[in-house]
C-alpha cells in the first residue's frame, strides 16, 4: 500500500537507441538457467520499443509504480500472474495467453502466483516526446535490486 511520502522518480529509458534499426531482427527465446527470484531476458530494442521476457519465482514481485512515457503490454507465457492497482486493488489474475495493457501514468504492480515460475512477455512502447520516468509509489522490493538480466538467451536466429 502506498504511503504519504512523495513518489520517487528514476530514468526509465531501457537503454533504447536514438535511431531505429535498419534491418529486421529475428529472435528466439529459451527459459534461462538462472534461478534468481527475478530474471529479465531482453528480446529486442528500438528507438520506441522495448520487449523482454521476465521470469519470476518466489519473491520476484515488484512495487507499485508507473511510467510517465511508456505504455506496456504484459502477456503470460507460462505460470500465473496477478496485477494490482492503487490500494492493492486486484485488476486480474492471468494464465497462459492472457494479459493486461497498462497505459502510461497508471500505477500498477504484479506478482507470480502458484508453484510454477511465471514467464511473462513485456512489450513497451515509448513516447519520445516526453521524459520517460519510473515513478515509485512504494519502496522497491528486494527483488528489484537483486534481479538478473540475462543476455544471450534471446539470440538472433
Amino acid at each position: 500500500m502506498a504511503d504519504s511520502a512523495a513518489p520517487a522518480e528514476s530514468n526509465d529509458d531501457h537503454g533504447l537507441p536514438e535511431a531505429p534499426p535498419s534491418t529486421m531482427q529475428v529472435i528466439k527465446y529459451a527459459r534461462p538457467a538462472e534461478k534468481a527470484p527475478k530474471v529479465v531476458v531482453p528480446l529486442v530494442r528500438s528507438d520506441i520499443m522495448y520487449c523482454a521476457v521476465q521470469v519470476l519465482r518466489a519473491g520476484g514481485e515488484n512495487n507499485l509504480h508507473s511510467h510517465t512515457g511508456m505504455d506496456g503490454l504484459w502477456f503470460v507465457l507460462r505460470g500465473r500472474a496477478r496485477f494490482y492497482g492503487k490500494d492493492d486493488v486486484l485488476i486480474g489474475e492471468f494464465g497462459p495467453h492472457e494479459g493486461v495493457f497498462v497505459p502510461r501514468n497508471v500505477p500498477y504492480w504484479f506478482e507470480g502466483v502458484g508453484d510454477e515460475p511465471l514467464e511473462i512477455l513485456q512489450a513497451e512502447a515509448v513516447d519520445r516526446r516526453v521524459s520517460n520516468r519510473r515513478v515509485d509509489y512504494e519502496a522497491k522490493k528486494a527483488s528489484y535490486a537483486s534481479h538478473k538480466t540475462v543476455r544471450g538467451a534471446s539470440q538472433p536466429a
